[in-house]
């Protein structure tokens, strides 16, 4: 293993690579091999009846009391991550009959058999003679008595919360065989102040709502944040000088610069899947019409051309497509169309209008609002506009914006005061607010942070 030094820098810059300098799979644990991927425990997530998973996760050891103190809150970290997934149902801790105390040592299996739990996570931190901190964990087959899946990282103290992150990320896509979402993040507009003097504000947090960070001040109104589908990267319209502007702003860095004025924008523009281009429609008089910046050379090249309004346009995860909203057929709906232009195919069909499509970064829906007989739902579609699925349904649901998995969609509902942001799963099984600090509203899931 080869480490190195993260002293320098700020946690919020680190990457991937970086925060887990040091990082090392353990091929053997305990003496014992862990089993080849065609072997591991798989949950299957069907879209039907589920019954989630038990797992173990008992407070992860530590070298010295502070660090047992970390380890708590690591082992809670973790264990809320796996919860809200709504895939797992961590064990309470008052059930265990056994302590784990050495994770080295192979658990005794019938204990944790015994509270039938199919899955148990054990762990450690360890401050190292340098300062950093030392984080493993196992994840152990209850049933079969096999390792399913261990690691060790180094990274600094401060970086604590991030590591349960990307433990969590790696238990999931071991027992899910799909990615997970947690080392990630989402920008929304935070807003306070009554409703006749609303201050907007962006702000950025994990995905479970800690670590929240302004990126704006509140000085003018800025609305509809999207994130890159490749870079720790947003656009956002602002509402300064009576014109708004679009702005890119780097998260990492806070450089921000112009991306141009438009007048006639409707919604920020959405970024192609390699972060050089955006798309945005432009309203012309009484219609509006799809169009395509280059970021570099700030060329725009004109997709639609028709006396409807066509907007909200969103890229598919290859590029090769995009799906939008339009009136062209009477009422909005969405449609799907080349990236480049052309005929386009209309893929809703139900009563009711059709608005604010964004394309899954799996491929496999395009998540949408459907406003009809006085409510608001979210719903998804698959892109040849077959299995529709309604989500949730209730006052103003609106914006939804996918996990960067695409198992998750979250979105804003305005319960009467003000709006508050909201998860559901795609199957419409697990909804659940999602904690902010107050008011907030056009989330925007970043990707995995790399």
């Amino acid at each position: 293993m080869t480490d190195k030094d993260l002293s320098r820098q700020t946690p919020f810059r680190l990457s991937r690579r970086q925060l887990v300098s040091g990082m090392a799979t353990l091929g053997v644990l305990a003496g014992i091999p862990v089993r080849p991927a065609s072997a591991q425990k798989r949950i299957i997530v069907p879209e039907g009846e589920f019954v989630p998973l038990p797992i173990a996760i008992p407070n992860f050891v530590g070298g010295s009391p502070a660090d047992g103190d970390v380890g708590v809150g690591v082992t809670q970290v973790i264990t809320n991550n796996l919860k809200r997934s709504g895939l797992f149902v961590p064990i309470d801790q008052a059930a265990y009959i056994d302590k784990v105390v050495n994770i080295d040592a192979v658990p005794q299996f019938n204990n944790w058999k015994s509270i039938n739990a199919q899955a148990l996570v054990t762990g450690r931190m360890t401050r190292q003679g340098d300062g950093r901190l030392k984080a493993e964990f196992r994840l152990w087959d209850v049933a079969t008595g096999q390792p399913l899946a261990g690691q060790q990282y180094f990274t600094q103290p401060e970086n604590w919360r991030r590591i349960a992150h990307i433990i969590s990320d790696q238990i999931y896509e071991r027992l899910t065989g799909e990615k997970g979402y947690f080392d990630s993040r989402v920008v929304f507009v935070d807003e306070t102040g009554s409703k006749e003097r609303r201050v907007k504000r962006l702000a950025l947090m994990d995905q479970d709502g800690f670590n929240v960070r302004y990126l704006t001040r509140g000085t003018d109104l800025v609305i509809t944040p999207r994130f890159s589908p490749s870079t720790q990267e947003i656009t956002y319209m602002e509402f300064g000088q009576g014109e708004p502007r679009v702005y890119l702003l780097n998260v990492e860095t806070g450089q921000r610069e112009i991306v141009g004025n438009f007048p006639g924008m409707t919604f920020s523009p959405r970024f192609s899947p390699d972060g050089q281009r955006v798309i945005m429609s432009l309203q012309q008089g009484g219609n509006s019409n799809l169009f395509a910046m280059d970021l570099r050379s700030k060329s725009t090249t004109r997709l639609t051309d028709t006396p409807a309004i066509d907007t909200s346009p969103s890229y598919s995860p290859d590029g090769s497509h995009i799906t939008f909203e339009s009136d062209r057929g009477g009422k909005p709906q969405i449609y799907v169309m080349a990236a480049t232009g052309g005929q386009a195919q209309r893929i809703s069909f139900g009563d009711g209008t059709y608005s604010t499509p964004v394309w899954s970064p799996r491929g496999d829906y395009i998540a949408f609002t459907k406003q009809g007989g006085g409510q608001f739902s979210i719903g998804i579609i698959k892109p040849d506009g077959s299995g529709e699925r309604i989500l949730t349904s209730g006052f103003h649901n609106e914006g939804p914006t996918f996990a960067p998995n695409g198992r998750v969609v979250m979105f804003f509902r305005d319960l009467g005061p003000g709006p508050n942001l909201f998860t559901v799963d795609i199957s419409g099984r697990f909804e659940q607010r999602q904690p902010t600090p107050g008011f907030a509203s056009d989330p925007a899931w970043s990707p995995l942070l790399s």
